[in-house]
């Protein structure tokens, strides 16, 4: 076997000097490495900048040509109506003549407008009835369609249909059929044996039949929206909760109800925005009578503004709707926040264990 080649070993002072120069050397390299480590940052962050400039400039103006029209369009169709209505609920103006400032005078002209109050009235009620109504309705129609049985999306279509019919369509079939002469509706009634009614003629039924009429039309939205919140429970939270011995009661008020809670928020806020809006169907069927029973907000704007050319006093109560819709809005909000705290906390089922 060959030897191995012998080291060769330097006298102890240059070995001690040379390591003396080298660690001065590596020294001198560490701190040349910290400065420039101190230094590349800076260095790393400005010259990508520089290089990159024209280029940036180039896809700066490309997206603000993509933009442009969009926020053209904003402007001109929202940011500056907005802020002219309001200046024009400061003025007395038809929309022909010069307008005229009245400071709150609108205002206060609505606080003793009774027709205003009536507007309000029956706007509340409107909203009262339907909104609970269409949102109830929805899960119970949503809990029965979200089983297993047969024609089940036939069922689940035939309910949603009528949501895509628009609000003038539905008023003028409704006029047909509830017409108090010669309508199906009545038709009916006196096959049955039931006198006619006057339906929207009569000021006593003819708001009821505006919430039946949305109920009809709207239930299949919350129908649609609750049917996906079903879906998206946790088959794992309604195991354990059967597992614990809970009840279909007790599955739907403590594992189902809260897992919706974030759908349920939003369909009270999407149903209260519609129906405090509501003008459509009004328009179409009944034109806010008879005596006013169906006159809401919207058709009194309306009616304000471009049957009586009083556009100043229809901007007034336009911001009035405005703030009103801002207030549900922000409750709603703080029930939802609230609801999301108690959500969280552990809940023990009633009866669970026994």
């Amino acid at each position: 076997m060959p030897r191995l080649p012998t080291p060769l070993t330097l006298p102890a002072g240059h070995a001690r000097g040379d390591g003396q120069h080298d660690h001065g050397q590596d020294r001198d390299r560490a701190d040349h490495a910290a400065g420039a480590g101190e230094r590349e940052p800076g260095l790393r962050r400005r010259s990508p900048l520089r290089r990159r400039s024209p280029l940036r400039r180039g896809e700066t103006a490309t997206a603000w040509a993509f933009i442009t029209p969009a926020v053209l369009i904003i402007l001109g169709l929202s940011v500056i109506p907005v802020a002219w209505s309001v200046l024009l609920s400061f003025q007395a103006s038809d929309l022909v003549t010069p307008s005229r400032w009245v400071g709150l005078d609108n205002y206060r002209a609505l606080s003793q407008d009774p027709n205003f109050s009536q507007a309000v009235r029956n706007t509340l009620l409107y909203t009262v009835l339907y909104v609970p109504l269409s949102i109830g309705i929805g899960l119970a129609l949503a809990l029965v369609l979200n089983r297993r049985i047969r024609l089940v999306g036939l069922y689940r279509t035939l309910i949603f249909v009528p949501f895509v019919v628009s609000a003038t369509a539905q008023g003028v079939l409704f006029s047909f059929i509830l017409d108090p002469e010669f309508g199906a509706a009545n038709s009916v009634l006196n096959t049955l044996g039931i006198s006619p009614q006057g339906f929207l003629t009569d000021p006593g039924q003819a708001l009821l039949v505006l919430v039946a009429i949305s109920l009809w039309s709207g239930t299949g939205f919350c129908v649609v929206v609750c049917l996906a919140a079903l879906q998206d429970v946790q088959p794992s939270l309604i195991e354990a909760a059967r597992l614990d011995g809970a009840g279909r009661w007790q599955l739907l008020r403590h594992v189902t109800l809260p897992a919706m809670t974030p759908v349920s928020v939003f369909l009270l806020v999407w149903q209260t925005i519609n129906a405090l809006q509501v003008f459509d169907l009004v328009y179409v069927t009944t034109k806010g009578g008879p005596l006013g029973s169906t006159t809401v907000i919207v058709y009194f704007i309306w009616e304000q503004a471009f049957k009586n050319f009083t556009a100043g006093y229809g901007a007034a109560a336009a911001y009035v709707l405005a703030v009103a819709l801002g207030l549900v809005t922000v409750g709603l909000r703080l029930v939802r926040g609230r609801e999301q705290r108690r959500s969280a906390r552990p809940v023990r089922l009633e009866g669970a264990g026994k």
